[in-house]
């Protein structure tokens, strides 16, 4: 016992070490995004006399968007006017080495190394040491030996193949499109024919010349010879934006300064403290000595997740933000089920020792199950995802790690060496009382119809909305674009004193509280951004700045702009969310052997989304790049509340057998689920609302529907995930019976004892 106790006192010693050792330049080092901290805004003209259409700029701001999240996961890329297109990059302030690594897009051709006549296209400069065209490039487009065009490549990607020696060498792999396919076919069969290259030229310079090593014509090739895979990364990148569909240059670039500024960030900061301490409060007091080890684990959890965000180079915006509370809640989530159990097992007669190792134990299927069902959200969501989506996935599935490793072996540990202290007593732990048991199947009706109302609420205000002239939902520019407002005072403007004597003449012309403000570094000039402004608006937008501000009107300069999210990334989220609550239909299923399990888990999460979306409707709250990340909080939060009241349901069959009545056996799953429920909504619902009452208004635009969210997950998973379960196996009883009579019937009459 002695030598435990040593133990103990060294392991706590050494976590302290651990807090005290941190280095505080490393959590003060977490790279911020544009809307808190800046970057740089790159404005790009069409090059060419005819304005470019729609459908070719569209296509060139997707494939720029996937381009430049190589800098951040939270660049956006949007159109200016008909001809230009804004890139804005966070966390970085040398314009000019992003103009110089980001190149000039849209000038990318596959040159074949002869002409007709067998002349030189191209040859090797040894003083260079560099290819060199020996014919003008426009010579060489016209005479047709710029056999393909960035634009005949679908796609570019670095990776590693095994060659004859089944050794892995680096290579980047194209993809061409169904024009591209042929083209390229026809090439490659002519170089390899006569033992030639083909030289890919992008900006001015041969950036890739390999020679063809056999003819390829399934539209898919490789290139080899990069010496590092950061090379052959660079090299997929450089040959993806020469595909662009619009030629550009440069016309303009900035530093710009946050959109929501150092008080966003400051109110963001106390927020999180003081919902910690409400957290801890409620821990402690609820479960004693488990709940001062599951805060003293949560801090450490923190600490770790800042340590990560920062080594891995995340950028934190509010988006990422959403991914940090949810797994916060997660956190103490695990610790909640934990504690539970724990009680139960002393409330059985068990000793201390035995009542947390039991308790683990019990607790880790439903712990596992819940995590890995939100994990598997978080990397369809990394992978399919863009923009804002791609970096809350990131700092959720960190997140969710995290959780994971601190409540499962950090609180643990600490219980373990507090109680090798001494600390041995029931008391300290508090024994689990039998749970009144709840009739929530009994009005599930009730419940159906309170959710149907709500929902039926929202689409009808989606409806009047529609019919007043006003968008069924309140889109903000991110979504349908606006007006990008350039204006030069004639002094400079601190953020906060143009949040308090600015933005408020634009609110008060558009009626819109949706404004993004950005300070242009080293000037007088200002970028507001609003929704669209028709004529008379902004006449009466330059009278009102220059009555009150003294700016003249050739100081201010308007143009409309395209929405941040595209269509293309739209789409990818909708599909990443379909996959994942497939996947996650399909885990469910799996770890549970009834498919009915998975859909009643999936129909609680539409429900959730919907009575969101209700609140969004209803309450006019803008809709813009954080609306997905709140719908995939909610998403990730509810399935995991869901899969702790079916662990226990599963738990409860082998207990009483598979011929206990269905309705009972739901009833008391959830009653002795209830407590967790409960307790840990609130500790996620602690941060919502600290970040709703100290945040600045777009993050208190963010917090409400997560709040309703909340309420709506702990309400589903408790109210409708059992009552939907059981109405499945109700439907799946009457098609066996069905099936069954049929079967009977056919046998029946086979034996002429069938029925009329």
């Amino acid at each position: 016992m002695k030598k435990q106790k040593r133990n103990a006192v060294i392991a706590l010693i050494v976590m302290i070490a651990i807090f005290l050792g941190a280095q505080e330049g490393s959590i003060h080092d977490v790279k911020l995004g544009l809307d808190l901290a800046g970057g740089v805004s790159i404005t790009y003209q069409a090059v060419g006399d005819e304005t470019p259409s729609a459908e070719d700029m569209d296509d060139t701001v997707y494939k720029l968007q996937k381009r430049v999240e190589q800098y951040s996961t939270e660049a956006v890329v949007y159109k200016e006017g008909n001809d230009r297109i804004n890139i804005e990059i966070p966390g970085v302030t040398d314009a000019n080495s992003i103009l110089e690594e980001l190149g000039k897009p849209g000038s990318l051709y596959f040159i074949r190394q002869t002409d007709d006549d067998g002349n030189q296209n191209y040859q090797y400069d040894s003083s260079t040491g560099k290819y060199q065209l020996t014919r003008s490039l426009s010579e060489i487009i016209d005479s047709g030996d710029a056999v393909l065009s960035g634009t005949d490549v679908a796609d570019a990607q670095a990776g590693y193949q095994s060659d004859s020696m089944n050794n892995q060498e680096i290579v980047v792999e194209l993809t061409f499109t169904d024009q591209g396919k042929q083209k390229f076919a026809d090439a490659t069969t002519r170089a390899y024919k006569n033992g030639e290259s083909i030289g890919i030229y992008y900006d001015g310079e041969f950036i890739s010349v390999p020679k063809v090593q056999s003819a390829i014509t399934n539209g898919q090739g490789v290139i080899t010879g990069e010496r590092t895979i950061e090379d052959a990364k660079n090299l997929a990148s450089t040959i993806r934006i020469g595909g662009l569909s619009v030629e550009l240059e440069e016309l303009r670039s900035n530093v710009v300064g946050a959109q929501l500024g150092e008080e966003a960030i400051s109110t963001s900061l106390k927020a999180g403290i003081v919902g910690m301490i409400l957290i801890f409060v409620l821990m402690i007091a609820v479960y004693w000595l488990p709940g001062v080890c599951a805060s003293i684990a949560l801090l450490f959890y923190v600490f770790l997740e800042i340590l990560i965000i920062n080594a891995f180079e995340v950028t934190l915006t509010l988006p990422g933000i959403a991914g940090i509370l949810l797994s916060i809640g997660m956190a103490v989530d695990a610790n909640v089920i934990i504690f539970a159990r724990i009680r139960e097992e002393l409330k059985s007669g068990k000793t201390v020792d035995s009542a947390i190792r039991i308790g683990y134990s019990k607790a880790l299927s439903a712990i596992i199950d819940g995590n890995v069902t939100t994990l598997i959200a978080a990397l369809v969501l990394g992978l399919r995802g863009s923009g804002t989506v791609k970096g809350f996935a990131q700092t959720l599935a960190i997140g969710i790690l995290l959780s994971m490793f601190t409540s499962l072996f950090v609180t643990k540990w600490l219980m373990r060496a507090l109680f090798n202290l001494g600390l041995s007593d029931v008391k300290f732990y508090g024994v689990g009382k039998e749970p009144k048991k709840l009739r929530i199947l009994e009005h599930r009706k009730v419940f159906f119809t309170i959710s149907a109302c709500v929902i039926l609420c929202g689409f009808l205000a989606m409806g009047i909305n529609a019919g007043r002239g006003r968008r069924a939902l309140n889109y903000s520019l991110d979504f349908v674009g606006g007006t990008s407002t350039s204006i030069t005072f004639d002094k400079s403007y601190t953020l906060k004193e143009l949040d308090d004597e600015v933005v408020p003449v634009f609110e008060k012309i558009t009626g819109d509280a949706n404004v993004q403000v950005q300070t242009v570094s080293g000037s007088n000039q200002v970028i507001i951004k609003t929704r669209s402004l028709d004529v008379s608006e902004r006449e009466q937008l330059n009278q009102q700045l220059e009555s009150a501000f003294g700016v003249k009107e050739t100081d201010i300069q308007s143009e409309t702009i395209s929405s941040t999210i595209s269509k293309e990334m739209k789409s990818d989220a909708l599909s990443a969310v379909i996959i994942a609550m497939i996947l996650m239909l399909i885990y469910i299923w799996f770890r549970f052997s009834d498919w009915r399990f998975g859909a009643s888990s999936v129909l609680a999460l539409v429900h959730d989304v919907l009575v969101v979306l209700t609140c969004y409707a209803v309450m006019r709250v803008s809709v813009g790049s954080t609306f997905i990340a709140c719908m995939l909080t909610i998403v990730g939060y509810s399935i995991n509340a869901t899969i702790v009241i079916f662990d226990r349901v599963r738990e409860n069959v082998k207990l009483m057998g598979k011929k206990a009545e269905i309705i009972p056996l739901l009833d008391v799953s959830i009653s002795q689920t209830m407590s967790r429920s409960v307790f840990t909504s609130l500790t996620t619902f602690f941060m919502v609302f600290t970040l709703y009452v100290f945040g600045v208004s777009s993050i208190r635009e963010f917090a409400l529907p997560i709040g309703v969210g909340i309420i709506s997950g702990t309400y589903s998973s408790v109210c409708l995930a059992g009552a939907f379960y059981y109405e499945l196996r109700k439907i799946s009883a009457r098609k066996a019976a069905k099936s069954g009579g049929a079967k009977e019937n056919a046998e029946g009459r086979k034996h002429g004892k069938g029925k009329a």
